[in-house]
């Protein structure tokens, strides 16, 4: 009688201060752009799934929003799905970058404390000069004796490899809990509004990029395009005016590399409207993150 193969299937948690690399990593892992990315702190405001299958075993990759002491009630909120992805995992990656040093002990000691294995990643060796890799592993193991530390690059891929085969020999065995052709728990709209801010993310600066929120009122796919409408919220009168843009100019170009990176993805032609308006205050206001989805 021929043996069953074992299956794994578990949650793989991405924890770490703002900026470290972690919606990287999720897209090195995945081999795919799930999460987007920026230089910017705080890009990542929910909490994500990456869902990547094979054969013998489905990993649930989360990505988090950057830990940090919340000053308003929308980092309050993301905080709020740190400490989940904290209390549901099957694996803990917490990440650090090269230069960091033992800035957020309190989350450090939250990861240990949790009920799954921890795999402590210090990422961005690709700006390695020397001996700064070796010497800012020795720095951890010395603070935390009982971590195990590795060293990747999740820019060029270094090291993701056997941080994959590390996480398979950690995961329990379970049966998968997405059907396999899942690659993310996120909605369409949800992937083409977050598409949208990160195309803000990189082509504005100072505050407009936090001070954005993105909706899509209207997807409707037809066999060769996808027709798509979406709302850009700001704060302010003059947020919305740099938004825009003279003669809409900055508006068209976060416009056309959405509609770049959407037609990638979906693998068809995309028609995109995007309409900016104002919502007053809506970082610190309970009822407006709720509409947000928050």
């Amino acid at each position: 009688m021929e043996e069953t193969k074992e299956f794994k299937s578990g949650f793989v948690n991405i924890i770490g201060r703002p900026n470290v690399g972690k919606s990287t990593l999720l897209n090195a892992l995945m081999n795919e752009k799930i999460a987007i990315t920026s230089s910017k702190a705080q890009t990542t405001r929910h909490r994500m799934f990456g869902i990547l299958n094979d054969d013998s075993y489905q990993i649930v990759f989360s990505d988090t929003p950057g830990a940090i002491d919340p000053a308003y009630k929308l980092q309050e909120k993301m905080m709020g799905y740190v400490r989940t992805a904290l209390d549901d995992a099957d694996v803990i990656l917490f990440m650090v970058a090269l230069e960091d040093k033992n800035e957020y002990p309190e989350l450090i000691d939250m990861a240990l404390r949790a009920q799954a294995p921890v795999v402590f990643l210090i990422n961005k060796t690709d700006q390695n000069k020397g001996s700064q890799t070796f010497d800012k592993t020795a720095y951890w193991k010395e603070l935390y004796p009982e971590l195990e530390v590795m060293s990747i690059s999740a820019l060029d891929q270094h090291g993701t490899n056997e941080l994959l085969n590390r996480i398979l020999e950690l995961l329990p065995n379970h049966p998968a809990y997405f059907p396999e052709d899942e690659i993310t728990d996120k909605s369409e709209r949800f992937i083409c509004a977050e598409i949208i801010r990160e195309k803000i993310f990189m082509n504005y600066q100072q505050e407009i990029p936090y001070s954005s929120e993105v909706v899509v009122t209207s997807f409707k796919e037809e066999e060769k395009i996808i027709h798509i409408d979406a709302e850009i919220f700001v704060e302010r009168d003059s947020q919305k005016g740099i938004i825009i843009g003279k003669k809409a100019e900055s508006i068209k170009k976060v416009g056309m590399e959405a509609r770049k990176d959407m037609e990638s993805f979906f693998g068809k032609k995309i028609h995109l409207q995007t309409f900016v308006k104002v919502e007053k205050d809506w970082r610190k206001d309970d009822r407006k993150l709720s509409r947000f989805g928050y």
